[in-house]
């Protein structure tokens, strides 16, 4: 930190809800830490964190044998992160486009983007691609801004 920043009091959960990239950390079977590259949605007003993974990929494997998580968002000028830590459940993969977890992932669609151009497609492609929607309850959030 050079001579003229200063840390100023923030609100890191404004950042969470602001932000659409992200790194979520997963736990390996070893112990070590997987990062990787996410599209978060975080719902302030329920304080549940949701990311659409897909099944059999390194997150979604990670989770499943351990539910604890944590992910850190970053401002675009890079001087204001926030990282929310939970625990996950995972819901999915469905098989029937209008099942239960298709329309999980529906929901999280609409909470994060608004409405898609082509529901049925969505739908098909949410069982093609095996995706998964993680929804992580927020026990703790921390995080600063630089001035």
């Amino acid at each position: 930190m050079g001579p003229d920043m200063t840390i100023t009091p923030f609100d890191p959960r404004e950042l969470l809800a602001g932000s659409r990239l992200g790194v979520l950390a997963t736990i390996r079977s070893d112990g070590r830490p997987q990062l990787s590259p996410v599209q978060p949605f975080y719902d302030r007003e329920s304080d549940v964190l949701y990311v659409s993974m897909t099944e059999g990929r390194a997150k979604t494997a990670n989770l499943r044998r351990d539910p604890r998580t944590a992910l850190e968002v970053t401002s675009p000028n890079g001087l204001a992160w926030a990282t929310a830590e939970g625990t996950a459940t995972l819901t999915g993969p469905g098989s029937d486009p209008h099942g239960p977890e298709v329309e999980a992932l529906v929901d999280y669609y609409r909470s994060a983007a608004g409405e898609h151009p082509d529901w049925d497609e969505y739908r098909s492609v949410m069982v093609s691609d095996r995706r998964v929607l993680m929804r992580m309850a927020v026990d703790h959030v921390y995080g600063e801004k630089l001035d």
